[in-house]
């Protein structure tokens, strides 16, 4: 009898050391993480264990199946929290805490993920050649920016996102002439990064470009990509009517999670005021609870109106937007 209660002792202990700990799968870089997990860390004593990808995490949830040790997968973008629920790789989480916290439209409506940080689709222009703009999308497309437009693929997500959303508030028809008439406007075939493009208008390739707020960001930070910031103006666009694109970080929990309510726990702890400061700030994003601000460099670069419309609605409109890309020939 004694050996068995050691043994059932042993598994008991085992069982805890498991119970104590979240498996997370995540495409976001270790130091944007590390820093709010420590803190999750000390603050519930449940412990985290990450494994880090920019590529083939969805692949190997899908090879691991019901033995896959991943608990929750953390995503950088939003094309990948929808890759994630469409895969079925996903589980929903009714978490009230969380519901309170952030709002409806970066939620799943069948409650499969959460969005944790946002960035805006921005509007860079040559600070000597054209200044700070009040721009729309749309303008994007006029003559007057023949051969003066930089953009990397439209088939990236953060484009095809912006796509989708002109599709939700134009139609296809109408989008589909904004591609045509902006692939004729630009100064290059797309290419490179959103970074890439701001070089090239240091560079006096192109006066305008697009991209996301938070890179802006970085290369005020960088010694190098400091020039190419500083050769550039960042606008919010259709700010006179429904307000810039928003594209979203987030979390899911998988379909077989060893350890859902310690994933929850910790979805929980990235909604609050404390850790969505932080993540917000750490990649200077913006939070995605309304009562956090943003960090005081994010700050300086000015208030903005934000499109309202639920993620779920632009994500509906993906596949047309890759289609219309395809249609137009718009990266050839």
């Amino acid at each position: 009898m004694r050996p068995f209660l050691l043994v059932f002792g042993l598994i008991l202990t085992i069982n805890s050391s498991f119970a104590d700990t979240v498996n997370i799968y995540s495409f976001r870089q270790p130091f944007l993480i590390e820093p709010i997990l420590e803190q999750f860390t000390k603050e519930t004593g449940i412990k985290t264990k990450v494994v880090f990808a920019k590529k083939g995490l969805i692949q190997r949830l899908q090879r691991e199946g019901k033995l896959s040790p991943a608990d929750v997968v953390l995503t950088s973008n939003f094309a990948k929290l929808l890759e994630v629920k469409e895969s079925g790789l996903s589980q929903p989480f009714d978490d009230k805490v969380i519901n309170q916290r952030i709002p409806a439209q970066f939620r799943d409506s069948e409650q499969h993920w959460v969005a944790l940080t946002k960035r805006v689709r921005n509007v860079y222009s040559s600070k000597d050649r054209i200044g700070n703009i009040n721009i729309n999308y749309e303008d994007l497309a006029d003559a007057k920016y023949k051969g003066r437009i930089c953009t990397r693929s439209g088939k990236h997500p953060y484009n095809l996102g912006l796509i989708a959303s002109l599709i939700v508030h134009n139609g296809e028809v109408a989008t589909e002439k904004w591609l045509h008439d902006v692939k004729a406007n630009l100064a290059r075939k797309p290419q490179g990064s959103d970074r890439g493009q701001v070089k090239a208008i240091k560079e006096g390739l192109c006066d305008l470009s697009l991209g996301n707020s938070y890179y802006f960001g970085k290369m005020l930070q960088d010694e190098e990509q400091i020039h190419w910031a500083n050769a550039v103006k960042l606008n919010f666009p259709n700010q006179n009517n429904r307000g810039s694109h928003i594209n979203v970080s987030g979390a899911a929990i998988t379909k077989y999670a060893p350890h859902k309510a310690q994933a929850q726990a910790l979805l929980e702890y990235l909604s609050s005021d404390a850790a969505q400061s932080l993540y917000a700030d750490l990649n200077m994003e913006y939070p995605v609870k309304p009562a956090v601000a943003p960090s005081k460099l994010v700050q300086s670069w000015g208030d903005f109106k934000a499109d309202d419309i639920p993620l779920e609605q632009v994500a509906a409109k993906r596949k047309a937007a890759l289609r219309l890309v395809d249609k137009v020939q718009f990266d050839l």
